[in-house]
């Protein structure tokens, strides 16, 4: 099994609280999760057709490139730096450790069935579950990290750090959720500074603008992935993506290596900021799906699992008209996961109830 996961925020609600009202949902983040949720899935969809097909490598690294810091930046904006409540700190067991252990028992039973030998460790992930401890931890470390100044600075210090030790690895997510620290931080900070409260109301002769300049990037960094494909595919660039392995793992131990993966943050954050910046401020047809994006990432592999240990997708089934079916395919899927009907059936797996397991509250 490929761990080539990318996260979601499985738990991240998009809603603001405003002063004596309740919580209100901002439709831009709906949108953002659901769109990005969805580059998940189509990239697991593609992932088997990259080995035979450039146009599978190419799209597959034009989405990987931004497709897990997208998801940290949305989890950053709207998670608090302040002490932790009781409730908050029962919400990280129901939201990420209750899920994590379900599901990771469940994939554990899949793949002995399926693969043999499958015996269960809760502190190694299975395939797309990486995400839900590196949220853990995120969630876990903000409190400190904002006591610091420019904590920012030393999210990118220990990401850039981290990839010189080869013994952080994907034990319970550590390695990936230190690389991917950062872009949380950015989320966070860019809700400190306002910067999208703004960008809600700004003129629309504004806006056009933003967006040419946004669209200009995606559609630089696309022709790159078309052009430089088999440049990008030496390099093993896609697995940088991943963030998970020790620059020795990835085969570049050079004391520059660091300098590598800042200037593959930058492009991340570069082309985060404008996958943002192009998704609609208003409410459109599938802002609605958004609250179901952490159903979506949980349950889509279980779709796609068949499809790609079945080697269907290899040889002349790696060709461009059948990269353009999955993709039509992982979007229908993401949509299918999204629906409530889905949410109402499978809400008793991936949120059960287990009060049981708080002490009661002397309050």
């Amino acid at each position: 099994m490929t761990t080539d996961a990318a996260p979601p925020a499985p738990s991240t609600p998009a809603t603001q609280l405003e002063p004596g009202r309740t919580p209100r949902r901002i439709p831009m983040w709906d949108t953002a999760r659901f769109l990005a949720v969805t580059l998940v899935v189509i990239g697991h969809a593609i992932q088997r057709q990259t080995v035979g097909s450039e146009h599978a490598l190419a799209l597959y690294t034009f989405i990987y490139a931004f497709h897990m810091p997208a998801f940290g930046v949305i989890s950053g904006y709207f998670s608090s730096a302040e002490t932790p409540s009781a409730q908050r700190m029962r919400r990280t067991f129901t939201d990420i450790v209750v899920p994590y252990v379900v599901m990771q028992t469940i994939w554990t039973v899949v793949q002995a069935v399926v693969e043999g030998g499958k015996d269960l460790n809760l502190t190694k992930p299975t395939w797309t579950l990486w995400f839900l401890l590196a949220l853990g931890i995120f969630r876990l470390i903000l409190p400190y990290l904002a006591q610091l100044r420019f904590p920012l600075v030393w999210a990118i210090a220990l990401s850039i750090g981290v990839g010189y030790l080869d013994n952080v690895d994907s034990t319970f997510s550590l390695g990936r959720a230190i690389s991917l620290l950062p872009f949380f931080l950015v989320g966070w900070q860019l809700k400190q500074w306002g910067l999208f409260d703004r960008w809600y109301e700004a003129p629309r002769r504004t806006v056009v603008r933003v967006r040419v300049v946004a669209a200009v990037v995606f559609a630089a960094w696309a022709t790159a992935c078309l052009l430089f494909t088999p440049q990008f595919e030496q390099f093993d660039l896609h697995h940088w993506f991943f963030y998970d392995d020790s620059y020795a793992g990835l085969g570049e131990d050079a004391w520059w290596a660091g300098g590598v993966r800042l200037g593959l943050m930058v492009l991340a954050a570069a082309l985060t900021a404008s996958f943002l910046l192009l998704v609609p401020r208003r409410t459109v047809w599938i802002t609605r799906f958004g609250a179901a994006t952490m159903y979506v990432y949980l349950l889509h592999t279980f779709v796609l699992y068949p499809i790609r240990e079945s080697g269907v997708l290899a040889g002349e089934h790696s060709a461009w008209p059948y990269v353009l079916l999955m993709v039509v395919l992982a979007c229908a899927v993401s949509l299918f996961l999204a629906q409530p009907f889905v949410r109402r059936g499978m809400r008793w797996l991936l949120e059960p109830k287990v009060d049981w397991l708080f002490r009661r509250d002397p309050a």
